[in-house]
């Protein structure tokens, strides 16, 4: 009986034109409300038959045990829905700092999002890091403000924050119906229809909105049904500014008719010129329905975007059009592991990929059977037969993909579309298992966590011998560390975090290397001439200036190499060199000594030079911090920024609370929540994310050095 469901489950997707695919993620601050919006979407759609609830670990979309227990979204979930003759192809992605990675990837796959704000707080700032990756991609966004029906909500103030805080023209085209605890419904503003829900959330649940004309609104509601009017002529105005038709009709005095309308409001959502606000609570059942409607009048279809464009072997531009019949160009954006193994999700631009098939992964130069074609449903799958353009889906058997890899067909030609670029980590710890005899194990598993996650980084320290884990966050390594002991049984041990300090150097030397040694025979000799210089925010050129031969051609590399090795290892205190540019201009070679080695440690010795010479200086992490307080505890707060050598660079209000962003270095960073907890009586929350490195002061490093030291 179940494979009669799954091959009638394939025979309805099959069925779906591409004109009527939209593929979307969810993305929004913590605690906006993106898994509890994504359940209600299955349950409505069918996809379920009982709401999942996050605060009771049920989620269909956090599926992970760490997910149930931590109240959080981890990992990006996909699932796949109907609605209305549409096919719905869902991502929820992570709202917490740590997991943008999940966001980053999802949004480079998807045509369209819908972003949920707390109806509370409007625009929060990891809302900032998420609308910034949309606009990095030129994803259309609806805007679903979210839990109207909590004390304090206020949608106008949501509304304008899409404004003040993110530049974006948000418009509503939905007004609410009551608010906080007489959250009844919405004033669709395009028909100007009053969709009703009953005020008890369970029996919601388990309605359709009845939708009245306004006249049959309660009337303890009639100061909603004249804002709705005020609304109604503001979204009028907007869309007259992009709409021909709309404008004619505003001049005229004319009211537009409801297909004008749509038509307007989608060409506005597409073109990002607009974004559409919708009002609800989806915990409390209302609104989501709206919301998918919206999805499937507003935001695009894979036909509806500019077609991925990707180059060929010789660098010429090739255009993926979105055409099941065309060539098989595929993007992998995430690698995971279930029982059947590694499980690659993948969006496909141009043509159709069968099971049984083979691809060949651009970037590798490999081939892989396609074992199993999956459609996702968070935790679960649905066995397909074939996966066409403009579609997403998963396979098993691809075992040399990562993510960011281009899959095109086996027999067609070898086009690479552009990666997917991550943050690099700012933070990290050593680890260690308790047992040795599980160190081949631990490292197996970290290894598998770095395909997983392109963020998290897994080595071995050179000096130490000691393994690393670097990431973007605490909780990204925390997460880990407790899946290692959790889901692999092994026990570890984790020291103290450790930043990621970079070094350059302040000031500009020739500095000379040699490496002179005679054992009475066969000697070895280099002997290199690099002028350093500061390079700042252009990391490390390296320029060759020989002329004349006075070094030769073959001897030219190994020291470049060597430099380049060697600056890896650091000059003061051991950590990697940035931004400096090396250009070799003198040296001299021995007809029967030197040797490529001998040149790559003369290098080295050049840059100890350079150590003595050009002033170096230790550079640190800085983040940007937005720093969510009461009012009362603005001072108290920014004075301990001030104590943590961190600036403030801006102050915005917001109702009775008042969001301070700053720049403090990372190091100063760590345990914080719990001393802005501490200061706020539990109130204050933050946000942050890696800004730029900067010189850290003679004094700390002093202290930095003998540390390492």
């Amino acid at each position: 009986m179940a494979m009669d469901n799954d091959q009638a489950m394939v025979s309805v997707y099959e069925a779906v034109s591409l004109e009527k695919v939209r593929n979307i993620g969810i993305m929004a601050h913590i605690d906006a409300g993106k898994t509890t919006t994504s359940e209600r979407i299955l349950f409505y759609t069918g996809k379920t038959h009982k709401i999942g609830e996050v605060h009771d670990g049920s989620a269909s979309m956090d599926f992970d045990p760490q997910e149930q227990k931590r109240g959080i979204t981890i990992y990006s979930a996909a699932t796949t829905c109907l609605w209305k003759g549409y096919r719905i192809n869902l991502i929820d992605t992570p709202g917490h700092v740590d997991f943008t990675a999940e966001v980053e990837r999802s949004l480079r796959v998807l045509d369209g999002a819908v972003c949920v704000l707390d109806g509370k707080n409007g625009v929060e700032p990891q809302t900032e890091t998420v609308w910034r990756q949309a606009d990095k991609y030129n994803i259309p966004r609806i805007v679903f403000v979210n839990k109207l029906d909590a004390t304090g909500a206020n949608f106008e103030m949501s509304v304008e924050s899409i404004k003040q805080r993110l530049g974006g023209n948000g418009v509503a085209i939905a007004y609410p119906v009551g608010i906080e605890q007489s959250l009844l419904g919405l004033i669709d503003l395009v028909e100007m229809k009053a969709w009703l829900w009953d005020l008890d959330s369970k029996k919601a649940s388990l309605m359709q909105p009845n939708i009245v004309d306004l006249d049959q609104v309660p009337s303890q509601y009639a100061h909603d049904i004249e804002q709705a009017h005020v609304y109604h002529t503001i979204l009028l105005e907007q869309l007259a500014n992009f709409d021909d038709e709309i404008m004619e009709s505003v001049l005229e005095g004319k009211e537009p008719s409801v297909e004008a309308i749509k038509k307007a409001i989608r060409k506005a959502t597409l073109a990002s010129e607009i974004y559409p606000c919708i009002p609800g609570s989806a915990y409390k059942n209302k609104g989501v329905q709206y919301v998918l409607d919206s999805v499937r009048d507003y935001l695009p279809s894979p036909l509806d975007v500019k077609c991925a464009e990707g180059t060929d072997s010789e660098g010429n531009i090739v255009k993926c059009e979105s055409d099941p019949n065309g060539p098989f160009v595929a993007l992998a954006f995430k690698i995971t592991t279930n029982q059947f193994g590694n499980l690659c999700f993948f969006r496909v631009y141009s043509g159709t990929l069968k099971a049984g098939s083979y691809v060949y992964n651009v970037r590798k130069g490999t081939k892989d059977r396609v074992s199993r074609l999956l459609l996702m449903n968070a935790s679960s799958t649905e066995s397909i037969t074939e996966c066409k353009a403009g579609e997403i889906a998963a396979a098993v058997g691809f075992s040399s993909t990562r993510t960011g890899d281009t899959i095109v067909g086996e027999n067609d030609p070898r086009v690479t579309l552009e990666s997917i670029k991550f943050a690099d980590p700012v933070i990290s710890e050593a680890i260690e298992p308790v047992s040795k005899h599980d160190q081949d194990k631990m490292t197996a598993a970290l290894i598998k966590f770095t395909e997983e996650d392109p963020t998290f980084h897994y080595y071995t320290d050179e000096e130490t011998g000691q393994g690393i884990i670097a990431g973007v966050g605490e909780l990204q390594l925390d997460v880990n560390v407790t899946r290692l002991r959790n889901d692999y049984k092994i026990a570890c041990k984790v020291g103290a975090p450790q930043v990621a300090y970079r070094e350059t150097i302040s000031k500009t030397a020739d500095c000379e290397g040699k490496y002179i040694k005679q054992s009475g025979g066969h000697g070895q000799y280099g002997h290199v001439v690099f002028k350093m210089e500061p390079n700042p925010g252009k990391g490390i050129e390296f320029v060759d200036a020989i002329t004349g031969g006075i070094i030769p051609k073959e001897y030219i590399k190994p020291s470049l190499d060597g430099l380049k090795d060697a600056m890896e290892r650091g000059m003061v205190a051991g950590y990697p060199v940035i931004d400096v540019k090396a250009t070799l201009i003198d040296g001299s070679y021995h007809d029967v000594d030197s040797s490529e080695a001998a040149y790559k440690l003369a290098s080295a010795q050049a840059l100890k030079a350079a150590a003595e010479k050009c002033d170096p200086v230790i550079l640190e992490p800085i983040v940007k911090a937005d720093i969510t307080t009461p009012i009362d505890y603005v001072g108290t707060v920014m004075g301990d920024i001030s104590s943590r050598r961190g600036s403030v660079i801006g102050m915005v209000q917001k109702a009775n609370a008042q969001v301070i962003s700053a720049t403090i270095p990372l190091a100063n960073m760590f345990g914080y929540i719990s001393d802005l907890r501490s200061m706020t009586q539990g109130r204050g929350i933050y946000n942050m994310e890696f800004d730029h490195y900067q010189e850290v002061p003679r004094s700390v490093q002093e202290e930095i050095i003998k540390k390492r030291g």
